[in-house]
């Protein structure tokens, strides 16, 4: 496959760090050439608290990924998540000017740029600006209205903002401390999306909810549009918990339980599997039935959706759902996670697992990797809209400039 140049994506998580680097060719497809996976230390709730973990965790993700690739990392698409993140929904409207009323780039970045006029705490930022649909003298559902005639061009948008000082944190590790230029921080959902939902599915309404370590993220997408996200403080750390506490056993003892023989609905009797534990302060291990896990586990699984179907319905999108759920997130692998799902939204739901690669794709197609993958997908469209100034790995894109660069 001719190769045009490289595109590098990190996502920075509770419990993981995660480089990949993707070789795109000049058909717009992406190889994994690089996979570089270190332990997180630094982050809780998808926030940084420790400044020299998280860019220990970043510089060594990044060289394992250097060196399966054989390239240098020199920018990256980094992914961003926390409780801190807020977005919300707006509208842009413009009159269209020059006497033939023909749209023109420069009307539809006026509308967008209007969109931006909200008012907005002074300790936040914006970090996408994104355009849902746009609306010419009335007649809504427009994608590109660029060289239709009109009066009036509106535009709605959706927006998300983050903590300034939470996300200057993030730079800091990165950019200062691990030496990786940041090429644009993106929101979770937005990566995860890209590499777990269809076309059909975007265009017909669905829901993703991403449960990570720290964090359950929602995103919400109807007629190929963002329309709303969320985060909700739980996630797997809070299963990890309820183990240790249940089973009067350590928290890394816990992990490992969780990840090998975790489930939220118990095995039948006949068949039942039984869990060595370990326990604490030098007591014999025990010896416990699945059963047993299913039922620590999945009343923490009925608390965390009944919170997201408690959020979607207070902002009305319960009826945008017509393609269902789909569950990602390393949380998503515990066996019986979407039986309850189902029962508790009353909608289909599918595990969502990365695609869209080559390469090494075999490699990271695990929901699990669903967001660093989302991030390699993001950022190839990205720079190829925007003409990006340099390769992530080496030598120029030569891609050309869209009509306008999404802030």
């Amino acid at each position: 496959m001719p190769k045009t140049g490289h595109v590098v994506g990190i996502d920075i998580g509770t419990k993981k760090v995660t480089a990949l680097i993707g070789a795109v060719g000049e058909d717009r497809k992406i190889e994994v050439v690089g996979i570089g996976t270190a332990d997180s230390q630094g982050l809780r709730k998808g926030v940084v608290v420790n400044l020299d973990a998280t860019s220990d965790a970043v510089r060594k993700a990044k060289a394992e990924a250097e060196l399966t690739a054989g390239v240098k990392i020199n920018a990256a698409f980094i992914g961003v998540s926390g409780s801190h993140i807020k977005s919300f929904n707006s509208r842009g409207v413009v009159a269209v000017t020059g006497k033939s009323r023909v749209i023109s780039a420069d009307d539809m970045r006026r509308a967008i740029e209007q969109s931006k006029a909200v008012n907005i705490p002074p300790d936040r930022e914006i970090l996408h600006v994104i355009p849902q649909e746009y609306v010419v003298d009335e007649q809504d559902g427009i994608k590109d209205p660029l060289g239709m005639k009109g009066m009036k061009l509106e535009v709605n948008v959706h927006i998300v903002t983050g903590a300034i000082m939470l996300v200057q944190n993030l730079r800091t590790c990165v950019e200062e401390r691990a030496g990786v230029q940041i090429e644009k921080i993106v929101l979770n959902q937005i990566a995860t999306s890209a590499a777990v939902l269809t076309s059909d599915e975007k265009e017909l309404g669905v829901g993703v909810i991403d449960i990570g370590a720290g964090t359950t993220e929602v995103a919400i997408f109807e007629r190929d549009s963002l329309w709303y996200t969320s985060v909700i403080p739980l996630g797997g750390d809070n299963f990890t918990n309820d183990i240790a506490v249940g089973l009067r056993t350590a928290i890394p003892d816990a992990e490992k339980i969780k990840k090998r023989y975790g489930c939220v609905i118990a095995p039948p009797g006949e068949d039942q599997e039984t869990v060595e534990v370990p326990s604490v302060s030098g007591r014999k291990p025990r010896v416990l039935s699945r059963q047993l896990l299913a039922e620590i586990i999945q009343p923490r699984a009925e608390e965390i959706f009944r919170l997201v179907d408690n959020d979607i319905k207070r902002m009305g999108y319960e009826k945008s759902l017509n393609s269902g759920l789909v569950l990602t997130g390393g949380t998503a692998l515990l066996e019986g996670l979407e039986e309850v799902a189902e029962e508790i939204f009353d909608l289909p739901v599918r595990r969502g697992m990365p695609s869209g690669l080559g390469g090494l794709m075999d490699r990271v197609k695990t929901p699990d990797y669903a967001t660093a993958v989302g991030l390699l997908l993001y950022g190839r469209d990205f720079i190829r809209e925007t003409g990006g100034p340099k390769d992530h790995g080496h030598g120029p894109f030569g891609w050309l400039k869209n009509i306008f660069r999404e802030d």
